[in-house]
């Protein structure tokens, strides 16, 4: 499961993301309450956005957050491995964070390995596909299927 931080953090940065059309710094007062996140707790994980190189900000009565990279180009694996650590559900298959299982006889030919491989190269690649921009999207997308959706049919 991912932790209230990570999930914080997409929330901020799809707002960014949504924001970004003008390129202009995001108070953040504004994010905390468009996103429902305690200001603290978001002060830090926008610090950490920061020093990871996907925001940027500008101090003084017009400062604020902003985005480093594009929307594209911000990946919700990325976000989920700096603030959970590895996206593999067994350390031995862990790219980043590898780590040999205390119990494993022989890493080569353990079954349970390969499997929680295969899981772990899917999940990556579909969370690398992720982007802040795809998440717009499909919201986008989301809220005119729902509006469709909702329109009484026409009358003949």
């Amino acid at each position: 499961m991912l932790s209230k931080k990570t999930k914080y953090a997409i929330n901020a940065l799809v707002y960014l993301a949504r924001q970004s059309k003008d390129g202009e710094p995001v108070q953040i007062s504004r994010i905390a309450e468009s996103e429902n996140i305690p200001r603290k707790f978001l002060e830090a994980i926008l610090l950490e956005l920061r020093h990871a190189g996907m925001l940027n900000s500008r101090k003084g009565k017009t400062g604020g957050y902003y985005l480093q990279k594009t929307p594209e180009e911000i990946n919700i694996a990325d976000v989920m491995r700096l603030f959970d650590g590895p996206i593999a559900l067994l350390p031995c298959v862990a790219y980043k964070y590898y780590e040999r299982c205390e119990e494993c006889i022989d890493e080569e030919t353990c079954g349970i390995r390969s499997v929680f491989s295969d899981v772990r190269a899917q999940t990556v690649k579909m969370l690398k596909g992720a982007t802040l921009a795809e998440i717009v999207s499909r919201s986008e997308g989301l809220k005119k299927e729902i509006s469709r959706r909702k329109k009484p049919p026409k009358k003949k």
